[in-house]
């Protein structure tokens, strides 16, 4: 059976409350034997990593989410400074922009954005960007990042156009792909997929949102994440085995998760 890795989950969320351990074992069971579980407040870093100790297939990463924001104690980014210390923690994040729920005032989004950058060079941790109708804002800040150092990171549940896809490669970052791409609509979305270079992509469920067809409409979990793979190996005329392999060596690599699973 192939190795999974489901780059991009919310294990944390009410929507999985009272059969979260049926959720992973129905993951593992399918071959989805590496989750990460993202951290979008305080609250859901905490109980990323809590989860991560628990369950061997489950790693963290922490963050603020940038709709959630304005809703931060003055002691937030301290504190989860101090999380992404964490052995667990792979990643943080998720961070970015988002103009699409308008929650928080765009200037406040920029500036998480640029502390969350600046912990992963301190750390040696890859950062997670969330991009919502908000590509131009969100290469800007990346483009002027990078002017201070190298960047380490990916793009989560890639949505954007092909333009912005190779302007983010060119700045080193992955490109992750989610059910979206499985979405009729989505047919340019797909190209970008399908044309991305194989070593620079990842997968990911984004769980409990975005399940992918024929799934669409219902709750999203891990074991899912074989259908966004399925969508993408066919789109690249390439073995489902192949794209398995690499896609989760392209996680490993980045995230630094050791394996064998441990």
């Amino acid at each position: 059976m192939d190795e999974l890795f489901d780059t991009h989950c919310h294990l944390d969320e009410d929507a999985f409350l009272n059969e979260r351990d049926d959720v992973i074992e129905r993951a593992i069971a399918l071959g989805v034997t590496r989750m990460l579980s993202i951290g979008t407040t305080l609250a859901s870093s905490q109980r990323a990593i809590e989860l991560a100790e628990r369950e061997s297939h489950v790693r963290a990463a922490v963050g603020i989410h940038p709709n959630y924001c304005s809703g931060t104690q003055p002691t937030d980014w301290s504190e989860i400074c101090q999380l992404a210390r964490h052995p667990l923690v792979l990643a943080v994040g998720e961070t970015g922009l988002d103009q699409y729920w308008k929650q928080t005032p765009i200037e406040l989004q920029q500036d998480y954005f640029r502390r969350h950058i600046e912990l992963s060079w301190e750390l040696k941790k890859p950062f997670i960007v969330h991009c919502r109708d908000a590509e131009p804002e969100t290469l800007l800040l990346l483009e002027e990042m990078s002017r201070m150092a190298p960047l380490c990171g990916l793009m989560h549940s890639f949505a954007g156009s092909a333009e912005t896809a190779r302007q983010c490669l060119e700045l080193g970052l992955y490109l992750s792909f989610s059910g979206m791409i499985t979405y009729k609509r989505n047919e340019a979305l797909l190209a970008v997929a399908t044309e991305a270079p194989l070593d620079r992509i990842l997968i990911e469920t984004d769980a409990p949102y975005l399940a992918p067809v024929p799934l669409r409409g219902k709750r999203n979990e891990p074991a899912h994440v074989r259908y966004t793979l399925g969508k993408l190996a066919d789109a690249r005329q390439i073995d489902r085995h192949e794209l398995a392999t690499t896609t989760t060596a392209n996680a490993l690599r980045l995230l630094g998760w050791p394996a064998p699973l441990a």
